[in-house]
């Protein structure tokens, strides 16, 4: 029962007029790039629970960083908390008095506790009776009152994935914090966060503002805005992303080409600097003999530098027609951009020099030559080495080539190692698909004992199938092995060609079979081996490639290949592997905005197909917008709980029914039994849930006419059979009984 308040509610006094801004910033040694858009979020979501607590409005809240300093500015936060009205609801008027009139110790009690006197409790008339209630009404607390309290639980409450103590202080923050800006309405918030103490002022840039180090006082955020700006700090993350934006594209339009198109590398340098300033810089064009991807990565991984391409160039494949040219984005202004631009060219070239040494050195050597030396590299103490690791994911690749009908053949004469002694073109067919896959597989790791792999880890891949285009090999196996790692990301590109994607599904589901089979099991801080990236893309590539695989059957083909690695029973890591699977699928379906009922509903009859899965849930989807939908689910509902516990099996006994209405149910199921089972073999769940909607004034009439649980027990088992005949027709495409409709 909702009841108004007794009283009336009362206007507090707020209003939009006696607002006042707060500028909040945490000041610090520079903080990880990384570290900060997460840090600024969990700050506002923080404060915002701050305020929404304490019912105080304000209009606007918005976050500001850079690699030394953390900002809220929160615009037009009311002056005070609203008065608030606290009813508290007491004995029973029969509880509260005597049969004389007097107070009950209940009564004293309750006005006790509640901070007023008997005398002003007020009688309230409800559904049960009338109640005895305390009404207190409570001031607003002035927000000048609270945010000192309010601050520093927002200081103490902020987490870093990495933190460290300094000095002999106990507090921990991403880096050394300095100081704490807090101003409202023009004026200090005073408190202490452990040694610093708070206050209006901050900091401009470390080295070149004006009087770098001195206190910039604060009153308004025009005036941090404008102040830190004059000392050489911008503070709004979007406009230094301008800056840069702007800045590296013109630099390389004056190159004569266009920016390498690198999201993850602006939002990253965005956050290591606080006074953007671009600069070009350009390297020998010897270096460009060298595969793009080297280029590419020796910059951005190790200096983050901006690659330049032609404007002509559009990326094709995986190569771009570089220019012999990178941008820089310095964080301070220089009197002499000829010295920094030389002091950049002379560490890339140094870089690239590296590793020009290390390709030169790699391709003299055949890329089949460097498998064996996989024996000497180790991918997991208790799973051995990474040539083991070789061998099984071999073996699964070809496994499910085989269950895929693409090849024909686990080992070619001489087992896995004649895949690399015969460098012949792969070929159609089965058996010369058998080839591409076992000898891609086999050579798939061979490039992680490369003198640039270990340089630049990233380009894991990319390299071996740059080593195996150069030594030879057939297109179809150099794709494999370049294609083997991806997805790489949650999002990432897909592997485009056959052999690719399953040896992709057999490298990952072999280290998941393998991790959880020796207890490597991820929690909710860790996963050092990116199960669930690898759980992800083994869907995501099946889906793409529409394939019809039973996953219990490759997770136990790929628990069996760990062999006498295995810490755990084969059982168990076989249910756990296919359990963390399940829900990483379930995640993703979420995702792509499928209903969970529909989900939940599919899932519960089989999920192995995650092909099929997908079909019947789309299918299900549609068949919910059908007109007859919810009072057929209704029905199946019913199906569900009458048959519960019980054991059906066979089909009914026509000669045994006794109403018209349970006779026309068994003719209608047989007449649409066939037709479902022909439709489910052929993967049409359209159909399927079609013929399901045409039972339904047949099933309704059943259940209005018919006493399932008759006291006749042949009678009663017949109908139960019929009930159970019903289910099987949907009960291996969808539990409907789950729906919510």
């Amino acid at each position: 029962m909702v009841r108004k308040s007794i009283l009336d509610e009362k206007k507090d006094g707020n209003s939009r007029d006696m607002a006042k801004d707060l500028i909040f910033e945490l000041g610090c040694e520079e903080i990880p790039a990384g570290f900060i858009k997460p840090a600024l979020a969990a700050l506002a979501a923080s404060l915002k629970k701050g305020f929404s607590e304490g019912g105080l409005e304000y209009g606007q809240l918005r976050t500001l960083g850079t690699p030394r300093r953390l900002t809220v500015i929160v615009e037009g936060l009311e002056e005070k908390e609203p008065d608030r009205i606290v009813e508290s609801r007491g004995p029973a008027i029969k509880a509260a008095y005597d049969k004389d009139g007097n107070p009950t110790r209940a009564l004293e009690g309750f006005a006790r506790g509640s901070g007023v006197k008997p005398k002003d409790l007020k009688i309230v008339k409800l559904e049960k009776g009338e109640y005895l209630y305390a009404v207190k009404e409570i001031k607003g607390r002035k927000t000048v009152e609270i945010l000192p309290e309010l601050l520093r639980g927002v200081v103490s409450s902020l987490s870093f994935p990495k933190a460290m103590r300094w000095a002999d202080h106990e507090m921990t923050f991403a880096r050394p914090l300095h100081w704490i800006l807090a101003v409202y309405g023009g004026k200090a918030v005073c408190f202490n966060h452990g040694h610093i103490a708070s206050g209006n002022a901050t900091y401009g840039h470390r080295f070149i503002a004006k009087g770098a180090g001195k206190a910039v006082k604060i009153k308004t955020v025009n005036d941090y805005l404008n102040k830190l700006k004059d000392n050489l700090v911008i503070a709004d993350i979007d406009e230094r992303r301008a800056v840069i934006l702007d800045g590296i594209a013109k630099e390389a339009e004056a190159a004569g080409g266009v920016v390498l198109e690198d999201k993850g590398l602006v939002e990253e340098v965005v956050n290591l600097v606080e006074y953007p300033v671009v600069i070009r810089g350009s390297f020998e064009e010897e270096y460009l003999a060298l595969p793009a991807e080297i280029i590419i990565n020796a910059m951005r991984e190790h200096q983050r530098y901006f690659s330049v391409i032609d404007k002509a160039g559009k990326q094709s494949g995986k190569g771009y027609r570089l220019l012999p040219a990178f941008i820089t984005v310095a964080n301070t202004p220089v009197k002499d951009e000829a010295v920094v631009r030389a002091g950049n060219e002379r560490v890339l070239r140094a870089r690239l020099s590296d590793a020009k040494f290390y390709f030169d050195k790699d391709v003299s050597t055949p890329l089949a030559d460097n498998v064996e030396a996989l024996k000497g590299v180790v991918f997991q103490a208790k799973l051995g080495s990474s040539y083991e690791k070789v061998e099984r994911f071999t073996r699964l690749a070809l496994y499910i080539g085989r269950w895929l009908e693409w090849c024909d053949a686990l080992e070619d004469s001489g087992g896995l190692e004649g895949y690399l002694k015969d460098k012949k073109s792969g070929g159609t067919g089965k058996k010369g698909h058998s080839h591409t896959l076992g000898r891609a597989s086999m050579l798939a790791k061979a490039d992680l004992v490369s003198g640039i792999v270990g340089e630049f880890p990233s380009l894991q891949g990319v390299m071996g199938e740059e080593f195996a285009r150069r030594d030879g090999e057939a297109k179809e196996v150099a794709a494999a092995i370049g294609e083997h790692y991806l997805p790489i990301s949650a999002g990432g590109e897909l592997p485009e060609t056959t052999a690719g994607a399953i040896i992709s599904i057999a490298d990952k589901l072999d280290t998941i079979a393998g991790c959880f089979g020796v207890g490597r099991i991820p929690t909710g801080a860790a996963d050092p081996y990116a199960l669930r990236r690898a759980s992800l893309g083994i869907i995501r590539i099946i889906l793409d490639k529409g394939w019809s695989i039973e996953l219990d059957s490759l997770v136990a083909k790929a628990v069996n290949l760990v062999g006498d690695k295995l810490t755990k029973g084969a059982d168990e890591t076989e249910a756990a592997v296919l359990e963390f699977i399940r829900e990483r699928f379930r995640n993703y379906l979420k995702g792509e905005g499928l209903q969970h009922d529909s989900i939940d509903a599919v899932l519960s009859t089989g999920w192995f197909d995650i092909a099929d899965a997908v079909k019947r849930i789309r299918a299900l989807e549609k068949f919910k917008e059908h007109p007859a939908c919810e009072s057929l689910v209704a029905a199946f509902k019913r199906v569900s709980n009458i048959l519960k516990g019980q054991e059906v099996d066979g089909l009914p006994a026509p000669n045994i029914f006794e109403d018209g209405a349970e006779r026309a149910l068994f003719e209608v199921y047989s007449k649409i039994a066939p037709v479902i089972r022909k439709a489910e073999e052929k993967g049409d769940y359209a159909k399927v849930f079609e013929k399901l909607a045409s039972i339904k004034d047949v099933i309704d009439k059943f259940f209005d006419d018919v006493m399932v649980m008759a006291e006749d027990e042949k009678l009663r088992r017949n109908r139960l059979i019929l009930l159970g005949s019903i289910r099987e027709l949907y009960s291996s495409v969808a539990d409907l009984s789950k729906l919510v409709v």
